[in-house]
């Protein structure tokens, strides 16, 4: 169910979390092990679904509290751990195809509501990446995904990680705004936390608790372009 919990000021900036939030990083990363390991002599013997869930965790895991590093080099090192504790060798799993998989970070899609809804916002406000990750790897996504920001904030540009109430800061500080002039967009309540200065992080979150904390909760499960982002910018643009 989605609610308005209080009436904020009107913000001049959307800081928008990438994965996840506004791209399929789960149904993209388990397209792409399904399709190395097509060509492997390895049977990884449980579904990709499921090998791309825990490399995204352990990728929480192993950065959560850390200073940045290359996303790729985090994300390789995981994969590496991953293949083997499930017996897959060099000979199955060769250096090309673990680079590949590894790139398959970098090409993502969009989820239904995207495309329209930013379009909409667009015209109203700054429409702002605020992610994690590095530079490199959020052009990529851009591309890959078809959406259109005004400009793209890293952790790697900043120097810390969400959420890290310091990222927040220096994005508004970047954009020539004051804090309360940004409103932080994220499907991650750790996220949205983190733009309070409130940084914390469940993977087992209270979704009916969450829906009370936060300023705007829309629910994007439906899948329509109508959902989600939707209709977020009908309340936004509603407000005037």
């Amino acid at each position: 169910m989605d609610k308005v919990r209080r009436s904020p000021p009107r913000p001049k900036a959307l800081l928008f979390d990438f994965m996840g939030t506004c791209l399929d990083w789960h149904g993209s990363v388990s397209a792409g092990i399904r399709e190395l390991n097509s060509k492997s002599a390895a049977v990884l013997g449980e579904e990709p679904e499921s090998l791309a869930m825990k490399w995204r965790m352990k990728y929480f895991e192993e950065s959560r509290g850390k200073p940045p590093e290359d996303v790729d080099v985090t994300l390789r090192r995981i994969l590496d751990t991953l293949l083997e504790d499930r017996g897959v060798g060099y000979e199955q799993w060769n250096e090309a195809m673990r680079r590949e998989l590894v790139q398959k970070w970098h090409s993502q899609k969009a989820w239904p509501d995207m495309a329209r809804a930013l379009e909409r916002l667009r015209k109203h406000f700054d429409v702002v990446v605020h992610a994690n990750g590095s530079t490199r790897l959020q052009i990529d996504l851009v591309k890959s995904s078809g959406l259109q920001f005004h400009t793209l904030i890293s952790s790697q540009m900043t120097g810390v990680a969400k959420p890290d109430p310091i990222m927040y800061l220096r994005a508004a500080e970047l954009l020539k705004l004051e804090t309360n002039e940004c409103l932080a967009v994220a499907a991650h309540a750790y996220d949205v936390r983190g733009a309070r200065d409130v940084a914390t992080e469940d993977p087992n979150e209270d979704m009916a608790k969450v829906r009370e904390e936060m300023d705007y909760f829309v629910d994007g499960r439906e899948g329509s372009v109508d959902a989600g982002l939707g209709k977020l910018a009908d309340i936004l643009l509603d407000r005037g």
